[in-house]
């Protein structure tokens, strides 16, 4: 026999309607109307309506006083990611050019969402903390072959000075983003490369560079 009042009060604790609930479980409202009402004391989706209260059918029965005990409690996004292999990292919708473009969207305001990925693909490349990482799209083809247009490119931030020689980095060069190979000159001047042999070199004097982070791994569009 299902009881009303703790029907309405798991209701109530979490701020679910009466329609609202109907329609999780796939009845009509009128069919919670009347178990709330006390007109009817059973259902065939008693179980159904308990997991959508996060509580048990023993609970709404008056088995037990405990609304915990024997509830579904559904695993929440990193759980289900833990068990998946997967680590969430930030993705800006910048376009860093591989020739260069404007770091920032016209507005000022840079899209971001957050994106699942394998984990065993991201530590191939960096152990840094998956708040230190971002994934971007460039466009261009000056790093081509190593980094193709439109390419999900990993970039660790954790890594902001240029200490590895021809190294790929993420930058800001004269206001604009880009990306290229990196190489520490004796004269503290610092040489920008591509690999795309028909792009010249850029010189950058210091000052004139600010290092976003390492380019640490490239997942390959398809």
């Amino acid at each position: 026999m299902i009881d009303g009042g703790r029907l309405r009060e798991r209701m109530e604790a979490l701020d679910i309607s009466q329609a609202e609930l109907a329609r999780r479980v796939g009845v009509k409202q009128p069919s919670i109307f009347k178990i709330l009402a006390g007109t009817v004391r059973s259902s065939a989706h008693l179980e159904a309506i308990a997991r959508e209260l996060k509580t048990s059918a023993a609970y709404l029965t008056g088995r037990t006083d405990d609304p915990q005990a024997g509830a579904y409690v559904p695993p929440t996004a990193g759980e289900i990611a833990e068990q998946l292999g997967l680590v969430q990292v930030e993705e800006i919708d910048l376009a860093l050019g591989m020739g260069a473009t404007y770091l920032e969207a016209h507005d000022g305001h840079v899209e971001k969402a957050m994106q699942w990925l394998p984990a065993s693909w991201v530590r191939q490349f960096t152990d840094a903390p998956a708040s230190f990482l971002t994934v971007v799209r460039p466009v261009g083809d000056s790093m081509y072959p190593t980094i193709n247009d439109r390419d999900l490119v990993l970039i660790d931030r954790s890594q902001r000075r240029v200490d590895r020689q021809d190294a790929i980095w993420a930058m800001s060069f004269g206001g604009l983003g880009t990306i290229k190979r990196v190489r520490a000159m004796p004269d503290g001047t610092f040489k920008l490369m591509a690999d795309n042999p028909h792009v010249r070199e850029e010189v950058a004097v210091d000052g004139e560079l600010f290092i976003m982070g390492r380019v640490a791994g490239v997942f390959r569009r398809t």
